[in-house]
């Protein structure tokens, strides 16, 4: 039976080690999507040539409806997914290294952190890293500075408030805020409240 990759191992959320002799692999990656951002943050560039970049960086064709405010931070890159009419604002950090997939319609605000990735708590193993990946469904709206944790969903529709830290699955159609994030309310229709929350 073939062995997987550390790549493949790492998806599948198992403990990887800095000593792990695969493990350079993943540095040439953190090396290379380190030099497109430097480039991409550090002049002005068109609409098209951001979304050029983001294609350069995820590997993937990025539709062009995607808009995205630099700058923008990510360690890795290769495992961001971004569908359709996606917009994403200034000064966010994605660590993607268990995957990121943001759906169509997604609006993700300035300084927003999406992280898929943390260490044990056990001292021992503490440079070591494990990975969980991240979904925002369709429609979803993460508010301003707001902090995604390993392994959550957040459902369609859902709406994360400003400077709330989400620790949990978010239910479709819901309002959460705070640290952690708890359930305010249902997204309504017409409900002009729940946009001076974000």
């Amino acid at each position: 039976m073939r062995r997987k990759d550390i790549f493949e191992r790492e998806l599948a959320g198992e403990l990887i080690s800095p000593e792990d002799p695969e493990y350079i692999k993943i540095a040439k990656r953190i090396t290379s999507a380190q030099r497109l951002i430097a480039e991409l943050n550090n002049s002005y560039h068109s609409p098209q040539k951001v979304r050029d970049f983001i294609a350069r960086l995820t590997g993937t064709q990025i539709d062009k409806t995607f808009f995205l405010l630099p700058p923008f931070y990510t360690d890795y890159g290769k495992n961001i997914r971004i569908g359709k009419n996606v917009f994403i604002n200034h000064c966010c950090e994605f660590l993607d290294r268990g995957g990121i997939t943001l759906e169509d319609n997604v609006l993700i605000g300035p300084k927003v952190n999406l992280i898929t990735i943390s260490h044990p708590t056990q001292p021992s193993l503490r440079h070591s890293t494990y990975c969980a990946p991240i979904t925002v469904k369709n429609n979803a709206w993460i508010g301003a500075s707001a902090s995604i944790m390993p392994g959550v969903t957040i459902g369609e529709n859902a709406v994360v408030a400003a400077n709330s830290v989400v620790t949990k699955d978010v239910a479709p159609n819901t309002i959460v805020a705070g640290i952690p994030a708890e359930f305010v309310k249902m997204v309504e229709e017409g409900d002009q409240q729940q946009r001076q929350m974000v």
